[in-house]
């Protein structure tokens, strides 16, 4: 009888012990997982949204990549450009870049490399399934890479952006593109760096990759990087090789950089980029024994501009940067990243180093022209057609200028606008006689007209007035 209470003290023991593992793994450790996923910038059902959640309950060292891959593979597309190099009357002669991109809606939005479709004139989409579809151009930003196309189509696959900062080094990924061509190809790797500067892109200030294993080459730029979860957590840009294909090496733009860009584009055609009006270098042991500093992180202010926020808010040359929204930032990537997902008019609270003591200073950001304006850049495809960018002016110019009226900022070379003889920095004010006032009237009155078009207005540094005539083509 007492041996038989003993086994049983000890069964129900063990009994015990496996419930609670099984309640804490159920339950607990999940919830420390899901806690790490924001919810997605998409407007989506909330039942999709709720079964999002559900999905990223798995493991994010999982035994496969089953899950993940099927998830991920139909909302990866590949891409043609098409540059056209020579036209004959006999047959046009195209260049062809090959790449990937993400569908990120399902309403055909698909996010890819600026690279890819940098020089198109008309740009081919193949699903998984086969269909094929010729994207429009939403908008293109140079300085990170990424381009924001849609094609007319409904109910797609898509990838949902989830929180880059989520990522540890070590963690399991897969990147899904379409290397040298092979459609839909998975491949995995761990996080091996975050906040890496390559120069890939020559710009200094916005490079900040996530550094993988995963295996990419020609043709998967503008793939995607998935967590195990399922999870949009980058977009592939670059690879670091002597032979030009993959030696081990492979970078990724964030998402959490990637989709404030894209909403930016989607919404103002342009990215509105917050400005504090420095220039920085890193902390390291040399520069922090140089300047004297009692330890080695942070960023270090080199110049401050006139007028900036910075020079505003009390910064001064020899100030250490040492976190920014409360976000530590040890070099330079790190700092311009965090900054990056910032708009002009937003208010950052900045800690710094200055002598001996910890300062806290809040800063109001300005765009590139010193205002806090939005800055929105009309890419409509009949001014695309045209060969032209425009934009609202700015408060500042307004006040000015003393008048109303569009920014023309670009010019594309042997366009109908080019072989007029305008320059970028024109100031549209007339319309054939119409006074106009911002970008959307002028684009407006430009869909509206099947004549002859005279532009009236001036350049800011060139005095008098300057007509520009030009004849739409159907």
């Amino acid at each position: 009888m007492k041996i038989t209470t003993h086994l049983w003290q000890i069964l129900s023991t063990i009994i015990l012990i496996v419930c609670s593992i099984w309640v804490y793994d159920q339950y607990f450790q999940r919830i420390t997982v899901i806690e790490k996923i924001p919810d997605n910038y998409q407007e989506v059902s909330l039942a999709d949204q709720t079964q999002r959640r559900w999905d990223s309950f798995r493991s994010s060292a999982p035994d496969d990549f089953i899950y993940a891959a099927a998830k991920s593979k139909s909302s990866v597309v590949y891409i043609t450009s098409y540059q056209k190099i020579n036209k004959s009357r006999y047959k046009d002669e195209y260049r062809r870049e090959k790449g990937s991109g993400v569908i990120i809606s399902d309403e055909g939005d698909i996010v890819t490399n600026y690279h890819v479709i940098a020089n198109a004139d008309y740009i081919e989409i193949t699903l998984e399934d086969k269909r094929e579809y010729i994207a429009e151009v939403i908008g293109k930003d140079e300085s990170t890479d990424l381009a924001l196309l849609k094609i007319e189509a409904k109910g797609l696959p898509y990838l949902i952006f989830a929180n880059s900062d989520s990522l540890q080094v070590g963690e399991w990924i897969l990147a899904v593109g379409n290397p040298f061509g092979l459609q839909s190809t998975v491949t995995a790797g761990i996080v091996s760096a975050k906040a890496r500067n390559i120069d890939a892109l020559n710009k200094n200030d916005i490079e900040s990759f996530i550094q993988s294993d995963a295996v990419i080459n020609p043709g998967s730029s503008g793939g995607a990087l998935v967590s195990s979860s399922g999870l949009l957590m980058g977009i592939c840009t670059a690879i670091i090789s002597k032979s030009g294909n993959y030696e081990g090496l492979s970078f990724f733009i964030p998402s959490n950089l990637a989709r404030k860009v894209i909403v930016d584009l989607k919404e103002f055609g342009t990215v509105q980029r917050g400005k504090i009006g420095i220039s920085i270098s890193d902390v390291d042991a040399d520069l922090a024994r140089k300047v004297k500093l009692p330890f080695i992180k942070g960023v270090y202010i080199n110049s401050i501009n006139l007028n900036s926020a910075a020079a505003e808010a009390g910064f001064k040359k020899q100030d250490v940067i040492t976190t920014l929204d409360k976000q530590t930032v040890n070099s330079s990537s790190e700092f311009y990243e965090e900054l990056n997902r910032f708009r002009p008019g937003d208010e950052i609270l900045i800690e710094y180093y200055r002598k001996g003591k910890f300062y806290n200073a809040s800063l109001i950001l300005r765009n590139y022209l010193n205002t806090t304006d939005y800055i929105t850049v009309l890419n409509d495809k009949i001014l695309r057609d045209l060969g032209m960018e425009i934009r609202d002016l700015n408060s500042i110019e307004k006040s000015r200028n003393k008048t109303e009226g569009v920014m023309v900022i670009s010019v594309s070379k042997g366009s109908t606008i080019d072989k007029t003889k305008m320059e970028p920095g024109y100031i549209v004010e007339y319309f054939n006689n119409v006074k106009i006032k911002n970008a959307q009237e002028f684009l407006s009155l430009l869909k509206n007209t099947d004549k002859n078009i005279t532009l009236r207005g001036f350049y800011e540094r060139y005095p008098g007035v300057f007509p520009y005539s030009f004849e739409l083509t159907p």
